[in-house]
């Protein structure tokens, strides 16, 4: 009897595997690795443009196209390799990024939006490039860092976007692993490593020289995010007499903590965003079993809570914002989808869609996703 009510539930599960397979379609792998048609959608400083990535050639290109209505045109024609990034450095001009067959030295090129005027602004062989500081209040200048005087580290350029002149801003003695700008796009600090210690290095201005102002182990991290709006202190990712990171105001001149902005009891914390119009802070992203988010600006938060109220099946994240920050450009995704891309106007709280990621694939034919934790015998809360 046993064997026989065995062999019935076996079958039973065979039938009801069979019959869920057959409802369920089967969905081809390329189709969770497809390129999307359109991506990367940014808004323009001046609020008239919405600039995006689509193929040409199949290799990823810009296009723009008027925010209130009208054609797209291409503006960068890429036909050797896709480029690996790109932003609006000023109303009229676009940076981008590629390197040459794949060999990872990243040239930073600049375009007109008319498409034309392209210039390789950094033309050199066998070098990469980093962006420093996008120095958005300077619409002729960045920061860049670059290996051309030695391949093995990244000193630090102050570039003309227009003409591709640069000027030495900062020689990296050898160790030096990042550099941090105030609002004024100074750089005011940089960090050291040896693989093992961490050092954090400070200097009140330009003219002064760095010193070490704290050192840690690979147990313990102060993670510098940017400075406090009056250049005087610094916000960070900290862990010290803590067993999480937590988002902290830092004294860097003198090396010590003041003010705990947040931290979770549960996650490290390591985000902290603001807004560079009206100079505070905006919110703090962390994640648990999904992203979340802890708002510091009730203007903020309210955008947030529309943006959402008009897309409740989906996480939201503003990605772009024109320099007036009452134009956005909005992400969504899921555990069962890659979203989209809309732009929301924060007068008359106007949501407009601009594309999906992924149109071939349907949400409800995939399995969403829930949180799980047990303990473990030690007593640990083990998530999932």
């Amino acid at each position: 009897m046993k064997t026989l009510l065995q062999t019935a539930l076996v079958f039973s599960f065979v039938i009801q595997s069979t019959i869920s397979m057959a409802l369920t379609p089967r969905i081809p792998l390329r189709d969770f690795f497809k390129n999307p048609e359109r991506t990367g959608y940014q808004i323009s400083p001046d609020g008239k443009w919405i600039s995006y990535l689509s193929p040409y050639e199949r290799r990823k290109n810009v296009f723009i196209m008027p925010r209130e209505g009208g054609e797209a045109k291409r503006i960068t024609s890429e036909t050797a390799r896709d480029m690996a990034g790109y932003f609006w450095k000023s109303n009229d001009r676009i940076i981008y990024l590629k390197d040459k067959s794949g060999d990872e030295n990243f040239h930073l090129l600049s375009v007109d939006l008319n498409g034309e005027n392209l210039k390789d602004l950094t033309p050199f062989d066998s070098v990469t490039i980093q962006v420093v500081d996008e120095l958005e209040e300077h619409p002729d200048q960045m920061l860049i860092g670059m290996n051309k005087r030695n391949k093995e580290i990244f000193d630090v350029y102050r570039l003309n976007v227009k003409t591709g002149e640069m000027k030495l801003e900062a020689e990296n003695p050898g160790n030096i692993t990042g550099w941090v700008t105030d609002h004024d796009g100074n750089i005011r600090v940089a960090s050291t490593s040896d693989g093992v210690n961490t050092s954090l290095l400070y200097r009140e201005n330009q003219k002064d020289t760095f010193k070490t102002i704290l050192t840690t182990n690979f147990k313990e991290q102060v993670s510098p995010l940017f400075f406090t709006f009056d250049n005087k202190y610094l916000y960070a990712s900290s862990n010290i007499n803590r067993d999480k990171g937590a988002i902290v105001k830092y004294d860097i001149a003198n090396g010590k903590e003041l003010e705990t902005i947040f931290e979770h009891p549960e996650v490290d914390v390591a985000d902290l965003n603001f807004s560079k119009k009206r100079k505070v802070l905006t919110s703090v992203n962390y994640t648990t079993w999904q992203p979340e988010r802890k708002f510091l600006d009730k203007q903020t938060e309210d955008i947030y809570t529309d943006v959402q109220s008009k897309l409740p099946k989906y996480q939201v994240v503003l990605t772009s914002e024109n320099k007036n920050e009452d134009i956005f450009i909005v992400r969504t995704y899921s555990d069962r989808s890659l979203g989209a891309f809309y732009v929301y106007e924060v007068a008359g709280k106007k949501l407009t869609k601009l594309a999906d990621v992924s149109p071939w694939l349907n949400e409800d034919d995939l399995c969403e996703m829930k949180p799980m934790s047990f303990k473990s015998r030690d007593g640990f809360t083990i998530n999932g």
